[in-house]
């Protein structure tokens, strides 16, 4: 096998370059709260166990001979967004605005100083370095999300090639806008409590551009029929996923507070109305009732509630993951009738999941749980509504088109199809040579 020497050589220019990164005392501080430090402690690592349930959820959905190399490229996101992150992706993300566009890197290069920081404004009783470390969680698993469309057919170092150019220049100007009080969306007065438009509706917009790219696996051509390899695996990649999400969302609120809690039990409920409805709808359709279905319907209605979480009331949570999961299940079920092959329906679920959420949550949202959001359509906020309509948009045409073109980039750099023998073969022997 090729010698592939530059990932090797990349990493060992950071690990040599850390050792000259200067420290400096912890920052000293009257204002921190001990019990939201330990919430967001817990948090952090309620967010880090989602990455590897969705490797579960992923692996068990796609054929037995591709089961590692799919939960492998996703759980590779925890080594190689960590590192990304604090080297530069923080200080893209949540450093100085240029231009309402994107972070100044400089700021936290290498994390240099950051202990010895004053807090993020907009978490001023946590050490800033807790914050940063919270929202490394959630810039390691969107990458993650977009390997469940390209799974069976794309080679492993393209896609971490992929994973780092889309940290850079798709989730960090994304986070800086949503997230960073100067940012572009922050300051139309978009509203995303947890990462709808961050999280959700890029990775599904990046999967839809990575399944047109990529074009249609061979099974996928001649109409033969994968079986999920393993669906015992979805179901604890299911709860692993539904029980970090209470620190992806809960957490957002970045204290130990009332609304931590309003987030945390609107994320319950969510899941669990869409688990329902999906089931439920597949049987008004004339289908059985599958484990499947309920894990599949439970992540849409997780994804929905994402951006509305810390802004609506707990009955709206109900209708807001009911109505994600009727539209993402009739998604799947248009794409079936499409060319695309985004192999385990990533747009479909996350991508229309995420629009529904942001959509919803500029009719429901209320300053009654919220005082620092906004009133919502059906309360008079038509503005807003307007806005949030907007801001949805444009991430929606932004994510579209710069995966497309980075799918592009990669394609050319490292060639992202594997051979047709290798796709006979399985990824988990010719990418990996391992095998369940």
């Amino acid at each position: 096998m090729k010698s592939k020497p530059v990932p090797f050589i990349l990493l060992g220019i950071f690990a040599v370059w850390g050792i000259f990164v200067p420290l400096v005392a912890d920052y000293s501080f009257d204002g921190y709260n001990f019990g939201d430090i330990a919430w967001i402690l817990v948090s952090t690592a309620f967010v880090l166990l989602m990455t590897p349930g969705l490797s579960f959820f992923y692996g068990g959905m796609v054929g037995k001979k591709n089961v590692i190399s799919t939960m492998f490229q996703s759980f590779i996101a925890t080594g190689l967004i960590s590192i990304l992150w604090l080297v530069i992706g923080f200080g893209l993300a949540f450093g100085p605005s240029i231009g309402s566009v994107i972070g100044n890197p400089s700021e936290f290069l290498m994390m240099k100083g950051i202990n010895g920081h004053a807090p993020w404004g907009g978490a001023p009783t946590i050490p800033i370095l807790l914050f940063a470390l919270f929202q490394m969680k959630f810039a390691v698993i969107t990458p993650a999300l977009v390997v469940g469309a390209t799974a069976e057919r794309i080679r492993f170092m393209s896609y971490v090639i992929f994973m780092v150019l889309f940290s850079l220049f798709i989730y960090a100007p994304l986070a800086h806008w949503t997230w960073n009080p100067d940012g572009l969306l922050f300051k139309m007065g978009v509203l995303d409590f947890a990462g709808g438009t961050v999280v959700h509706i890029s990775a599904g917009c990046a999967a839809l551009a990575g399944s047109i790219v990529l074009k249609r696996r061979k099974v996928a051509i001649t109409g033969e029929h994968v079986k999920p390899a393993r669906i015992p695996y979805v179901l604890l990649g299911t709860g692993l996923l539904w029980f970090g999400w209470f620190g992806f969302n809960a957490g957002s609120a970045v204290a130990a507070s009332s609304l931590s809690v309003d987030a945390f039990a609107n994320t319950n409920t969510a899941a669990a109305a869409a688990g329902l409805g999906w089931i439920f709808f597949d049987m008004l359709k004339g289908k059985k009732a599958s484990a499947l279905g309920f894990c599949i319907g439970a992540v849409v209605g997780l994804v929905a509630i994402t951006p509305a979480a810390g802004f609506v009331g707990l009955p709206q949570s109900i209708f807001i993951g009911f109505i994600a999961a009727i539209c993402s299940n009739i998604a799947v079920f248009w794409k079936g009738k499409t060319t695309i092959d985004d192999t385990l329906d990533v747009f479909p679920c996350h991508g229309i999941g995420g629009i529904v959420g942001m959509i919803l949550t500029g009719v429901f949202a209320s300053k009654a749980i919220n005082p620092a959001g906004a009133d919502g359509l059906l309360y008079g906020g038509t503005s807003f509504f307007a806005h949030q309509v907007l801001g949805c948009f444009i991430v929606v045409v932004f994510a579209l088109v710069m995966s497309f073109i980075l799918f592009k980039i990669v394609d050319i750099i490292s060639p992202m199809r594997v051979s047709e023998e290798d796709e006979m073969l399985g990824l988990d022997v010719t990418q990996h040579d391992e095998s369940l």
